[in-house]
């Protein structure tokens, strides 16, 4: 049931064992802050690989989920093989969203995301076991990419000092194209029918999306927003030195003494 979206071309990935070891740390994470699951932990990631600022995992991980993370992983043994296992799926996702690659060919898509595809038979399994009721299999098993999308647009929001859209000053266009960018993204969260029909409607006036074609538009706008971060980093604050006077001047402060026996002493 947890797999990577296949049609994609995408360099390089994780071994299985990898993904199943983050399956296991994001369930034990579950038991302290419901909103994670793999692919869930998956999105938020892949946002900050994608973000404006460069982080490390302990940084992140511990902005994105408190104190889940000290309760789940307490002890020191368990805190940096549980580490570890973030650290490979990060290492991956770096890789995969390298900016100098992407930019030298911006029709290839690299990104490789742990996406949920539920069965008829997860479903049906799901139905037995009482987890969901007969009948709302609709409202409640998720599409997939949705709970992906879900914990992308979580970070966007968990980081909105680093999130911030172009400002007035931007080019003409841009703060319209950074919000369309993050629609692509956030249009996979809708799971009413109607709400994303109507979207759709506006997005792709004429077109019909498939659910395949809609997360490869999210993959592209993922690996777009890496470029735009790149390319829009904030800048750098110039500090501004005066000149000081020198050591046998007189003192700036008008003491009339030399500046070496008063304000350089």
């Amino acid at each position: 049931m947890t797999t990577p979206f296949t049609n994609i071309v995408h360099y390089p990935t994780n071994t299985d064992a990898e993904l199943d070891r983050l399956q296991q740390l994001a369930e034990q994470l579950s038991g302290f802050d419901e909103r994670v699951s793999l692919e869930w932990l998956d999105g938020a990631m892949t946002a900050l690989a994608a973000g404006p600022r460069a982080k490390t995992v302990i940084e992140w991980r511990d902005a994105l989920l408190g104190d889940a993370w000290g309760r789940a992983f307490a002890d020191p043994q368990a805190d940096r093989e549980a580490t570890a296992v973030l650290q490979a799926r990060w290492t991956v996702l770096l890789k995969q969203l390298d900016p100098e690659l992407l930019m030298d060919a911006v029709d290839e898509l690299r990104l490789a995301p742990v996406m949920l595809e539920w069965t008829d038979e997860d479903t049906q399994r799901l139905v037995a076991e009482g987890t969901i009721a007969p009948g709302s299999e609709a409202e409640e098993i998720p599409l997939t990419g949705e709970i992906w999308a879900h914990g992308f647009m979580d970070v966007v929001e968990a980081f909105p000092d680093d999130w911030k859209e172009p400002d007035e000053s931007a080019e003409e266009g841009l703060a319209d194209a950074y919000d369309e960018v993050l629609a692509r993204i956030a249009m996979l969260t809708l799971h009413d029918p109607e709400e994303l029909a109507k979207t759709l409607e506006e997005m792709y006036p004429g077109e019909k999306l498939e659910r395949d074609d809609l997360i490869q538009e999210a993959l592209y706008a993922a690996q777009d927003l890496r470029c735009y971060w790149v390319q829009n980093a904030a800048k750098p604050v110039t500090r501004v030195v005066g000149s000081v006077p020198g050591r046998n001047d007189p003192c700036h402060c008008g003491s009339g003494k030399k500046f070496k026996k008063c304000h350089g002493a």
